[in-house]
């Protein structure tokens, strides 16, 4: 697996960087947000690890920039700022996860893990569906009536898992467990914001609506008609 970090402090990159390819990744460095998003658009990547706070360009217009390009490519951000305000900003510019710094090594270990295990699921072209709905495992495309929708890498592995378990409620708790595969504290609304992302890509514009929230029990994926 080929890894792009783009972290300016020498100290906190080179650890990583040591970290990773000790677990036989393949690392690539940038120190800086505009020769970063040149490393990302020259090569192709199955994980970026980015910070927030680069010289030249932010990491949230880094991250943009990066997605525009590469709807596809897990971006998971590293950072100091890790307020709630900062989470959803981060996931809003098209983060898929967000660490923030200080953190436990074995924790960005298992999150790499869950960001990639998607990409290297299915190779029997198994195709999940639900009404117009479809998933191509293979592909790794989604497309609803025919017409194809973008999603990043955590939006494609939510609405997996959703699939997965269509007509069936998940929990908030499933979701952070078999997706993130992590917990979020209590307060925490990062479910939220990624089944809101899901419903605009998915469900807007659409008579039939397929994300349900049941208050107090979790979502359910399903066909139902709007009243």
């Amino acid at each position: 697996m080929r890894i792009l970090l783009i972290e300016d402090e020498p100290k906190v990159a080179s650890f990583i960087k040591k970290g990773l390819e000790e677990q036989t990744y393949e690392v690539d460095q940038a120190y800086d947000g505009t020769f970063g998003v040149k490393l990302a658009l020259q090569h192709d990547y199955d994980l970026v690890l980015l910070d927030i706070i680069l010289p030249h360009m932010s990491g949230l217009d880094v991250c943009r920039e990066i997605r525009r390009h590469n709807p596809g490519i897990a971006i998971l951000m590293l950072t100091a700022l890790g307020t709630t305000d900062d989470k959803i900003t981060g996931l809003d510019a098209g983060a898929d996860d967000y660490l923030t710094k200080p953190f436990e090594f074995k924790e960005l270990l298992a999150r790499i893990r869950a960001l990639t295990r998607r990409g290297s699921e299915s190779s029997n072209g198994e195709k999940l569906s639900i009404a117009d709905l479809e998933m191509d495992l293979v592909k790794k495309t989604v497309t609803r009536g025919g017409n194809p929708i973008s999603l990043t890498a955590r939006e494609f592995a939510l609405l997996y898992f959703l699939l997965r378990n269509q007509n069936r409620v998940v929990s908030r708790v499933d979701i952070t467990e078999q997706v993130w595969e992590t917990s979020f504290d209590t307060g925490s609304n990062v479910i939220d914001v990624y089944i809101n992302f899901l419903r605009k890509k998915i469900d807007k514009g659409h008579q039939t609506r397929l994300i349900h929230t049941l208050v107090g029990m979790g979502y359910v994926l399903k066909v139902q008609e709007e009243a």
